[in-house]
């Protein structure tokens, strides 16, 4: 082998045990339990080498070391600390915010534009600025105007979903309900009128597809590399979102504009309100936000709505108390759905809290952009002082499934979230985020969800079948909270 790739291959474990000796090392100097990860890759080797979801990695992470108020670990290059204090938790997303409000940026806007530009990869003013203009799209009284258009994609949906599946013995529900997602998506916040059951090969679909391969193994590698190695990576010229799509996007932000200026049209979706406070965001702006407004309301929620399918056909005690309330509901205002009966379905909605506690992202991560004082992760230790650049990481399902906060937390139980037994605090539960950068749609995303439902379970109940994987048991080489093989029930319809 030729020598210059011998002493290339040298320099790089070179600099990964000088590097991580220097983590851990900084760890040690302050007192901080050091959880035992590997070299270089820390926690995320588990999606390099998938052996264990990363839910379930970080989960056992947050219970290694049960008396201390935070532990050390890292991510590649970049030492970390994992908070487990909820007080601390609290005080680094809410109370302090002005030390913590950014994330870790890995993208490089030249390369990939869009990914760069969505708010969730914003920092500083430029991140208020977005938010600003994007929070009136997310207000109760949009939500009750894009009420109507998600209502009609639902019931197309379901309609065409029972002709379809139907006294199907085996069903694989992601594909169908990332349709309805797609569609919902499209309607509200692009103005297109889709049908992706009955159009099965419509762009938009065939694009979200595209995307959504992201989350697959060799995808998510190119995505943790990047991250890793963001300097070769500009090197290399890789991207996240392909040329393609890119242009897609664009020319559909493009040709929406156009469209109507010319023709005076105007919508009750988000596109509408981008170009109503133009000139605030550009073209490439608004394509940015849209953007992951696609991205994160077809794959996320498509998921969560599965999780909550399959957990309805696991507990059939929890789906016939939500069919009896759907009924009562629907009986009162005469089998037409409306935004007011959305809001009445309150166990509905705790089905949706308790999926998103048992089965949520893996991490919420924090950047520091002011120096900040943490107390001793135990008690024998120094006061530890942040430095700007620092990253923070909260284990969210580390606390969903912590009995401290809940109580048989293996258990689908929707009751915890009503009444008295509801949850004991925000900071318990993580499943949109926490603090001012929290989940910007999580409105959006349990009204498309309840309204899905309603339709669909006042038709239809769900079983398991032979290839329903009970208990849920994610796939390793996936992102998402979704098992190997997808998500297989059956489908019958009601008397």
């Amino acid at each position: 082998m030729n020598s210059w790739i011998w002493i290339f291959l040298l320099s790089v474990v070179t600099f990964i045990v000088i590097k991580a000796y220097r983590i851990r090392h900084h760890f040690e100097k302050w007192g901080i339990p050091q959880y035992p990860d590997l070299p270089f890759l820390g926690f995320m080797a588990s999606n390099f080498f998938p052996r264990l979801h990363l839910h379930n990695v970080v989960r056992d992470m947050y219970n290694w070391n049960r008396e201390a108020k935070y532990i050390g670990c890292h991510m590649f290059t970049s030492p970390q600390l994992m908070l487990r204090d909820l007080d601390l938790i609290k005080a680094v997303t809410v109370k302090n915010f002005d030390h913590f409000s950014d994330h870790k940026t890995f993208v490089d806007e030249s390369m990939d534009p869009l990914f760069a530009g969505s708010l969730a990869m914003l920092n500083g003013d430029k991140w208020c600025e977005v938010r600003n203009v994007l929070n009136p799209a997310f207000t109760l009284s949009k939500m009750r105007v894009m009420f109507g258009l998600m209502s009609n994609c639902a019931e197309n949906f379901v309609d065409k979903f029972l002709v379809l599946y139907s006294n199907c013995d085996e069903v694989e529900i992601m594909e169908p309900i990332n349709r309805y997602t797609n569609d919902v998506i499209a309607s509200c916040a692009f103005g297109f009128d889709i049908d992706s059951l009955g159009n099965p090969d419509n762009e938009f679909y065939i694009r979200g597809r595209s995307l959504m391969s992201s989350l697959k193994y060799l995808k998510v590698f190119k995505i943790l590399f990047i991250r890793a190695c963001p300097r070769i990576s500009q090197i290399l010229k890789l991207k996240i979102i392909s040329e393609q799509d890119n242009d897609f996007f664009v020319n559909v932000i493009r040709s929406g504009i156009e469209t109507r200026r010319e023709q005076g049209i105007t919508r009750p979706d988000m596109l509408q309100l981008m170009m109503d406070v133009e000139p605030s965001l550009n073209l490439l702006e608004m394509t940015a936000q849209a953007f992951v407004f696609f991205l994160a309301g077809i794959e996320s929620t498509a998921v969560q709505m599965c999780v909550i399918a399959h957990e309805l056909a696991a507990n059939p005690d929890v789906q016939k108390k939500l069919h009896d309330e759907i009924d009562t509901v629907l009986r009162e205002c005469d089998n037409k759905p409306t935004y007011e009966a959305m809001n009445n379905m309150v166990y509905l909605d705790a089905i949706f809290t308790e999926s998103l506690r048992m089965h949520s992202a893996s991490f919420m991560n924090r950047m520091c952009t002011k120096e900040f004082e943490l107390p001793p992760a135990v008690p024998d230790a120094k006061l530890y002082i942040v430095q700007p650049g620092e990253e923070r990481l909260i284990s969210m399902p580390g606390i969903h499934y912590d009995p401290d906060y809940y109580e048989n937390s293996e258990r689908f139980d929707p009751d915890r979230h009503t009444g008295k037994r509801a949850a004991q605090g925000d900071a318990t539960n993580l499943g949109f985020r926490l603090g001012p950068r929290m989940c910007i749609g999580n409105r959006f995303a349990v009204l498309e969800t309840k309204v899905m439902f309603a339709h669909l379970l006042s038709k239809c109940r769900l079983q398991p079948c032979k290839k329903t994987c009970i208990p849920l048991k994610y796939d390793p080489g996936s992102l998402a909270v979704v098992p190997k093989g997808g998500f297989w029930l059956k489908v019958l319809p009601r008397n």
